[in-house]
This record gives structure tokens, sequence and C-alpha cells, in this order.
């Protein structure tokens, strides 16, 4: 394995450290951990701080800590107790209850639902309803078959786990038969801990992410779209993040001349951000994605709405890490271009630029090549 982003500098002393994870909050995987690790190494050059590795309870940092947990971390108090008491303090996000960082939020669950998991906020769902899809959340077999029935003359309804990630664990059903045995499929504890989102399926679809990156006084906001690839199993998988990256926040890009698709998708994650904001008032993030899609159901008829919310480090987070640098390095720069790309295979090479992130075998998915670009165009 290697990695050609540089160390960060050690002449002078540093304010403080970045540290990655946060108990089990680390990554899963060798390449996740590999590639938070160039992330986080991004960030210390950023923020002018050491990078001092894992996180160690107890140890004795000197100066302040910047954290990069693997994944969302739930609980106030035990981030609290860590440090972490603001955006910030680390890059992602922290949320009250595990329900909050879930797919389930975005939508409402049915009248006198049997269950509803502990920091159920119906309110939020009522607030985003104008942007998103026509769909529910259920955290019973009883409440999702009924739910099902409610969107199934919209035509098929799209099934998955409220905590599944890059598509894994979907399926479509087309009439009621199907779609009772898709619910019956659904492990019923799992179901009760984590839920399910049954929502319209789109056809002809384009999904845009939408984010909002804030490290210290430096501030991104961007659009962008992803694509999937072939892994060394053949099956499908995330391919990398193209991005359009604006100095400043949402309001900066908002105020751009965007393209009528990206301002819609854009002015949707932004409302979805806000509703989160007002309804979760003790969570806090620096990082805010969201993924917004635009299609047509079965019918023909023109939907577009978020679909999730990621205030964690993610697939895109190279691309943003890099996008940071490149505009506190040139600071006349308004826009930029930066990507993500994963390649799977021995043969995989870096392209001419890239910073690699990661390059060798995993134990788990094997050969695999991450890098991020970011393309020189003019100061505009």
């Amino acid at each position: 394995m290697a990695s050609s982003v540089p160390p960060h500098p050690t002449a002078g002393p540093a304010r403080g450290n970045v540290v990655l994870g946060v108990g089990r909050d680390a990554a899963h995987s060798t390449h996740e951990a590999a590639t938070h690790a160039a992330i986080a190494r991004q960030l210390a050059d950023l923020l002018d701080y050491d990078f001092a590795g894992a996180w160690v309870p107890g140890r004795s940092y000197p100066g302040p800590v910047y954290f990069v947990p693997g994944d969302v971390l739930t609980g106030l108090d035990a981030a609290d107790a860590c440090g972490i008491r603001g955006p910030g303090d680390l890059f992602g996000g922290v949320v009250p209850d595990r329900v909050v960082a879930s797919k389930a939020i975005t939508h409402p669950l049915v009248d006198s639902p049997t269950r509803a998991p502990e920091g159920w906020c119906g309110d939020f769902a009522e607030r985003v309803r104008p942007v998103v899809l026509p769909g529910y959340s259920a955290y019973a077999a009883a409440d999702a078959r009924r739910a099902g029935r409610a969107l199934l003359h919209l035509g098929p309804v799209r099934i998955k786990p409220a905590h599944g990630n890059a598509g894994r664990g979907q399926r479509v059903a087309t009439d009621i038969s199907e779609l009772d045995a898709i619910v019956e499929s659904f492990d019923e504890d799992l179901l009760a801990s984590d839920g399910m989102v049954l929502e319209a399926d789109l056809l002809d679809l384009t999904t845009w992410s939408v984010g909002q990156v804030r490290v210290d006084h430096h501030t991104i906001a961007y659009y962008g779209t992803q694509w999937l690839t072939r892994d060394n199993a053949g099956d499908v998988a995330y391919g990398g993040s193209s991005l359009r990256v604006h100095r400043g926040g949402f309001d900066a890009l908002l105020r751009e001349p965007l393209p009528p698709p990206v301002r819609e998708a854009a002015a949707q994650a932004q409302l979805y951000d806000e509703a989160a904001r007002q309804c979760f008032p003790r969570m806090f993030a620096s990082r805010r994605n969201y993924d917004v899609v635009q299609g047509k159901d079965h019918r023909g008829q023109p939907h577009a709405g978020v679909l999730e919310s990621s205030w964690r480090i993610g697939g895109a987070s190279g691309a943003e890490a890099a996008a940071l640098l490149r505009f506190r390095d040139d600071p006349g720069r308004r826009w930029l271009d930066a990507r993500t790309e994963e390649h799977y295979g021995a043969d995989a090479t870096p392209p001419a630029g890239a910073t690699v992130l990661f390059h060798g075998v995993d134990p788990a998915c094997g050969p695999l090549l991450k890098c991020t670009l970011v393309e020189d165009d003019d100061h505009t």
C-alpha cells in the first residue's frame, strides 16, 4: 500500500493534533482506514496541526485536538467526554440519537404507528415533505405493509434499509404480493431497531450530491454527481464523484447563476439542512452532504427530492479536502473542479497529477486504487 499524500511539515510548533476515530466509529476496512488517514493528513496541513494517528483515550495531547471519525457520532455526552463540543472539533457530525443519522428521518411514519424509535421527530418529516419523494418510514412489518399499499397507487415502490448505504439491500415491489414478500424478508428485530424506508421508485433519474464543508475558517459548498463501477467480484460498487466546488457555504453557492436542475437540487438540500438544524438543535456537523434525486415515476410524473443526509466522512471527502487546500493556497479562486476515483484490479494506475489515498490490496476486496484530482481552470 502506498500514498502520495505528503506528510505534514514538522518545522515550527504545531497548534494542535488531528486524530482518527473515536471508539467504534473508526473505519471498518483496510482501504477505508488508509483513506481516512490520508484525508486526515490533508486536514492537518489545512489546520497547521500535526497528524497524531489513532486517538488514544486518556493520552495527553499538546494543544487542541481535531477528530476525524469513521462515522457520525451518536450521543452528545459521549462526544463531549472526548472534547467534541461543536462543529469546529471534528470532520463529520454528532447526533443525539441513532435515528437522526439514518434515512428514516426523511419520511413520516404511518398514522398511529405500531412502533416509533427513540428520538423520532415527526415535525422534521412534515417540514421536509415539499423537498423529498413521496414515502414513509416504518419500524414494524404491519406499518410497512400499510405504507407500501398507500404508495403503490403511484407505481412501484422502492424499499431500503434505513441504515443501508451504497444501494445495498434495496428492492422494488410492483404489487402487493411482492411488497408483502419483501417486508416479510426483513428480520423483525433489525426492523424494530434500524427501520426501513419505502418511497416512490423513479425512472430516468439523476442523483446530485450537494454539500457544505467547514474546517476552521475555510468553507466550501459544491454540487456534483457520482458514478458506479464493478469491483473485483464483478458486483456494482462506488466508482467516484465529480464535484463543482465554490468558495463559501450554501448561501454563496445559491447566489451563483446555477443551471436550473442544480439550483433546484441545491435549494432542496438547503431547506432539508435548515429543517435539521431547527428540529434537532443539539446536533452539529462540519460536513453536511445530501443526495438529491430528480426523475419520473412509472406514470411519467416528475419528482425531485432529498434522499438522505451524510454528516460524516464520505466517498467524496478526498475531493473536499483537496478543494479546501487549493482554495487556501489560491485566495483569488472562487470555483474549481475536483473528483474522486476508485479503480479495482491489479493494473489500475493513478492518473497524472492525482493524489493517491490508497493503492494496494485490501484483504476484503482485493486490489484497489483510490485517488483524487483537482482540475486547474481559470480563477472564476
